[in-house]
């Protein structure tokens, strides 16, 4: 936040040359990338509700909170001065502003309460988010991400979705039947496993009807403070769903075990912990030994949100670069005029949009799972653009921070936050090799979406030579024997360069698109590094649609 009046005329210099604040800037009203692909992909008639948390995002007392939030992370509470047990998080005022700004502006609920457009409504919140403070994005991903799962169980779902969908933050630690809203975390991996769920051991013990005692411990699990989790046990029929609430039903604390915090590289907001249940009360989530299938489908959509959230991360630090060097001179020009200065910010506008594209179509998908054709598109889509936008972040992030040269390395600045917050969707959710993996799974079961990928993208051809060439490539992988575990991330980022153009084809305008297939896919002239390209794309074109306004 802007201090009061600061002096400027010191007795050793004059302070110059030096850009203001970024705060008071709407994110969804100065993106033209995301406004105008988000009224094309059927969120138009949400632009009002979408400029409004824009707005509250980047206004100056956000900025602070964000920062504040950021600087100050969550304290574990495991006994009180007794010695009763407590097992809660204390958080600095600034999280819970950001959470309630969230979850009142529909960030967990839009997506199942809007007549359409929702999914792409929710995830361009996602997006902007992440320009703001991502780690309360974490618990408010999950609540929303928890509804199609909870679906397997109409008696569960009867009770938690109206909380989890009731655009209401309540931060009281109380049972949730007592609340204005409701928040929903998970818990999956253990110590032996990782990302092989189905080592698990965590044992679950029935005790009549679908409930059940768990034993065991997670390795993760994020946002400890929310009302309940979903959560993987070994019954007698195999790996099975369930729904762990924080309070048993007869108003005692469950046996909810937070071990600690983790201390963490970013994303230092949100209460990421170890946990163990010691005969913690538990509702089962569809059919016994069937977990697995159970929780994917909240894990597909929270993969939607590590998609935006990225993609919204590389407009965060793009944002910051074209402000910082739109503001700040050297040899008597502008940063942002100078020619090698602006190929390093046109390449990574290029990738800004591309990402802001992909994401919002993937979004789209959701919101038409009616439709065959769309749900099939969607489940290989979202494996792949997983898998390329949360990979590129870090770069994206890195190469913008270098824009503010010395600046933007101090932590007084966002940068630091930015970069040390990029790397995590990539690994949630599936790192690399796993979401590799997943894909090929989702080939070999369901051979249809592979189908509808193929078919977007080559709507596309004749569009631009750059293009051709690379789906006359992508045609090499059709080949028996070509696409298995050791070629498949090699097919990711094949199919993700494709689905990336083929998105900006249907919203960009012709100099993004073209810029983004001369620069990304004619082999001869990409460069490893950003700034490096040789082929022909309009640079200042580019950069004056990415500028915020």
């Amino acid at each position: 936040m802007s201090h009061y009046r600061p002096r400027s005329d010191l007795q050793t210099h004059e302070v110059a040359n030096q850009p203001p604040l970024f705060e008071n800037v709407n994110f969804f009203d100065s993106d033209a990338a995301l406004k105008e692909t988000v009224g094309q992909r059927g969120g138009k008639h949400h632009e009002k509700q979408l400029s409004a948390y824009g707005a509250s995002l980047g206004s100056a007392e956000m900025v602070e909170n964000a920062r504040l939030a950021n600087q100050n992370p969550p304290k574990l509470i495991s006994f009180d001065r007794y010695g009763h047990r407590l097992d809660e998080v204390e958080f600095h005022p600034s999280y819970h502003v950001l959470m309630e700004l969230g979850l009142s502006s529909g960030y967990s609920s839009l997506a199942w309460t809007a007549k359409e457009g929702g999914h792409v409504a929710h995830a361009a919140m996602v997006y902007m988010q992440a320009g703001s403070e991502p780690g309360v994005g974490c618990p408010m991903t999950m609540t929303y991400a928890a509804v199609p799962a909870l679906r397997h169980a109409p008696d569960a779902a009867k009770e938690w979705v109206p909380r989890l969908t009731a655009g209401q933050y309540d931060k009281r630690f109380i049972p949730a039947a007592e609340k204005r809203g409701a928040t929903m975390g998970m818990a999956m991996t253990e110590k032996q496993g990782g990302s092989d769920i189905r080592a698990n051991t965590t044992t679950a013990m029935p005790i009549g009807g679908d409930d059940y005692e768990l034993t065991g411990h997670k390795w993760f699990c994020s946002a400890p403070m929310c009302d309940a989790f979903l959560t993987l046990a070994r019954t007698e029929a195999g790996v099975t769903c369930f729904l762990v609430p924080r309070w048993k039903p007869d108003g005692a604390r469950n046996a909810f075990h937070i071990m600690r915090l983790k201390d963490k590289l970013g994303d230092r907001a949100n209460a990421s912990s170890e946990i163990e249940y010691h005969g913690a009360y538990a509702v089962k989530i569809g059919d016994e030994g069937r977990g697995v299938r159970t929780i994917i489908d909240m894990v597909q959509h929270t993969r939607l949100d590590c998609i935006a959230g990225s993609a919204g991360g590389m407009r965060a630090a793009l944002a910051q670069a074209l402000w910082h060097t739109a503001h700040r001179s050297a040899f008597q020009k502008k940063l942002i005029d100078q020619p090698a200065m602006m190929m390093v910010l046109a390449d990574l506008s290029l990738e800004s949009e591309a990402a802001a594209a992909l994401a919002m179509r993937i979004a789209q998908s959701f919101d038409r799972m009616d439709d065959p054709r769309e749900a099939a598109f969607m489940r290989l889509a979202t494996p792949i653009a997983k898998y390329w936008i949360c990979k590129r972040q870090p770069g994206v992030v890195y190469e913008a921070l270098e824009c503010h040269g010395g600046a933007g390395f101090v932590e007084e600045g966002v940068m630091p936050r930015l970069f040390r917050q990029s790397p995590l969707n990539a690994i949630w959710e599936g790192s690399g090799n796993v979401i590799a993996l997943d894909i090929l799974r989702a080939i070999g079961r369901e051979p249809d979406s592979l189908d509808a990928v193929r078919e977007e993208i080559l709507a596309a051809r004749g569009a631009n030579p750059a293009l051709d060439q690379h789906l006359a490539r992508l045609d090499n992988w059709m080949k028996p024997g070509a696409l298995n575990e050791a070629t498949a991330r090699a097919f990711a980022e094949d199919m993700a360069l494709a689905l990336c153009a083929a998105a900006l084809k249907q919203t960009a305008p012709d100099y993004v698109f073209d810029g983004f297939c001369n620069a990304r896919l004619d082999g001869a002239q990409r460069s490893y590094a950003y700034g490096g390209v040789t082929a022909k794309i309009g640079a200042r074109a580019i950069i004056d649609r990415a500028t915020p306004q």
